[in-house]
């Protein structure tokens, strides 16, 4: 195939010397907000709605607001190296946290608000926490998690400030809570603190993987692994510039954030968009909220895409007024992540659209290392080629590379130089930091395989992740939980086909004797699950068997019974 300049774009005219010409060292030392985000200085730097009021802070302001707020986490205690659970919904706070913790070089755990109190134990239980920064609406949570724990952190909360017209002209804050720190109120009369920088070695941010064939796991990322590599992302797959704005759908709480709505677009001197409402994805809000602000590019899960392309196939062009609401004044470029695409979906948006959707690939673990770039033409459902900066090939199990159109581990060469980009380690598990590498490679867990053009096609992952709206989750944390019920037995829990999540959680269940099945029991298993976990992970299948498929020395074959309800047996 020709890879010549289909579509000329600043960012990348032609993929093959980009590639091959592209390289990105780390230096000695760096800093995310005082070597990139301070030197856009006046450019607008983040546009936040919730469809009544509107927020909008430039570099300069934010500068000064996390400057301020990385002065008052400082005069808590918080310094150099100490971990802190981030649990903060998408509000304009969020950012202002962010960027004030790495202005202290101290290390965020950004976490969902979906997170239930036994999920904050969890991660209590795991790693040394120093502080939990939380929204007041999920400050019970916190604090039932301590209980049952008992560590003793230092607790912070984002108490909006009260509107004046709200409290009679006199302002003040939404309720004081004992034994919290109040962010804003001590943030508003602490001097600035900018920052300093950290050596390119050092820690700088922790996510929690899904747990696939075990607890939870801690990804730590260096400040060259993440807040400097998503350059990349930034650059060559979200094709980003000054006077962009980008809107990323992921929640805050997840990596991906940190991809789109964080250091990618910063890096870029780009505006964030962020629509924060409660409630489910609505699909004809999104469409609308494309139509009235001026996002140039956009991010969001297949999921979400699947959903909005409902609507568009419910529309005619030229015989009703609703086919206008899929034409965009601003919207220049669309992408995709989390989960893979299908074909039909990708086809059907540029139908209705006149653009592509440039599905893009990577981990809790990497920044972007697969993506379709707007230089080189589409292959529907592909996930694209290698980003600038990484070597990604298809390797079989003794780490040589297969042959073209053979199935395969998706793989990053670390040797003989480790990429920037690429996560440090598995935090306190060396174990399953070792299973990681192959030889020469970095194994992602997900398997692919290559065609005559090096695009890559994605086939499925190593370990039965299930991958439903954008959530990774894992089965074994299901089952655990399954386990527990007095009429389980034991479960398997795998993927299973959905039109609109792409998978949905399905758990075959073996009853203890005197249990029989029932619609009753079935939703009884699903709010057990529901009110141990993130409720997103609750199985939303339940089929009672006398037995589940095992191999000779007693292991569960999930494969076999997710070939099963993928119609592959």
């Amino acid at each position: 195939m020709n890879y010549g300049s289909i579509v000329i774009h600043k960012n990348m005219k032609d993929y093959p010397p980009e590639y091959r010409n592209f390289s990105l060292s780390a230096p000695e030392k760096f800093s995310f907000p005082l070597d990139v985000f301070d030197k856009w200085e006046n450019r607008p730097a983040l546009y936040w709605t919730d469809g009544v009021i509107d927020k909008k802070l430039s570099f300069a302001e934010l500068k000064l607001l996390s400057s301020k707020g990385a002065g008052a986490l400082k005069n808590t205690g918080i310094g150099t190296g100490d971990k802190v659970l981030v649990m903060v919904p998408g509000i304009p706070e969020w950012w202002e946290v962010m960027l004030a913790l790495m202005r202290i070089n101290a290390i965020p755990i950004p976490a969902t608000t979906l997170l239930t109190s036994k999920d904050i134990e969890y991660r209590l239980a795991a790693t040394d926490i120093k502080a939990i920064i939380a929204a007041k609406e999920d400050a019970d949570k916190v604090k039932d998690a301590l209980k049952a724990h008992g560590n003793i952190v230092l607790l912070i909360i984002i108490n909006p400030p009260i509107p004046p017209l709200e409290k009679g002209g006199e302002g003040g804050f939404y309720g004081e809570r004992p034994g919290w720190h109040n962010y804003t109120e001590e943030r508003d009369s602490s001097d600035a603190f900018e920052g300093e920088r950290a050596f390119s070695s050092e820690p700088a941010l922790i996510y929690f993987t899904s747990g696939t064939t075990g607890p939870p796991k801690m990804v730590l990322h260096t400040q060259a692994s993440y807040p400097l590599a998503h350059l990349i992302t930034g650059k060559y797959w979200l094709d980003l510039k000054p006077g962009d704005m980008h809107w990323n759908l992921s929640d805050p709480g997840w990596a991906k954030a940190a991809w789109s709505s964080l250091f990618g677009p910063w890096h870029m001197g780009a505006t964030i968009f962020s629509f924060y409402r409660k409630g489910k994805f609505d699909p004809s809000l999104t469409m609308e909220i494309l139509q009235k602000y001026p996002i140039t590019t956009f991010c969001g899960p297949p999921t979400a895409y699947r959903m909005i392309v409902k609507e568009i196939q419910d529309s005619r062009p030229g015989e009703s007024p609703e086919a206008t609401k899929f034409k965009f004044k601003s919207a220049r470029h669309f992408v995709a992540a989390g989960e893979p695409l299908n074909k039909e979906i990708i086809e059907i948006w540029k139908e209705k659209t006149g653009e592509y959707i440039y599905d893009g690939y990577g981990q809790t673990e990497t920044v972007n290392i697969l993506a379709n770039f707007r230089c080189l033409p589409v292959k529907p459902g592909s996930m694209g080629v290698p980003v600038p900066g990484f070597s990604v090939d298809i390797i079989d199990d003794s780490g040589n590379p297969v042959s073209l159109n053979t199935e395969g581990d998706i793989a990053i060469k670390i040797k003989p130089e480790r990429p920037v980009g690429l996560f440090r380690e598995y935090l306190g598990n060396p174990e399953a930091t070792e299973k990681t590498v192959r030889g020469d490679w970095y194994i992602t867990g997900d398997r692919a395989y290559k065609d005559e053009d090096s695009y890559f096609w994605f086939i499925g992952r190593a370990d039965d992740v299930i991958l439903t709206s954008g959530y990774r989750i894992g089965p074994f944390e299901i089952e655990s939980i399954l386990i527990e019920h007095p009429a389980v037995k034991e479960s398997a829990v795998v993927a299973s086909p959905d039109e609109i999540r792409g998978e949905i959680v399905k758990a075959f269940v073996v009853l203890i004797g005197g249990y029989n099945p029932s619609d009753a029991l079935t939703k009884e298993l699903q709010e057990f699950v529901k009110s141990r976990t993130a409720p997103y992970k609750y199985p939303r299948k339940i089929e009672f068997v006398d037995d589940l498929p095992k191999t000779i020395s007693g292991k569960i074959k999930r494969k076999e019974l997710k070939m099963r309800e993928f119609g592959k047996t």
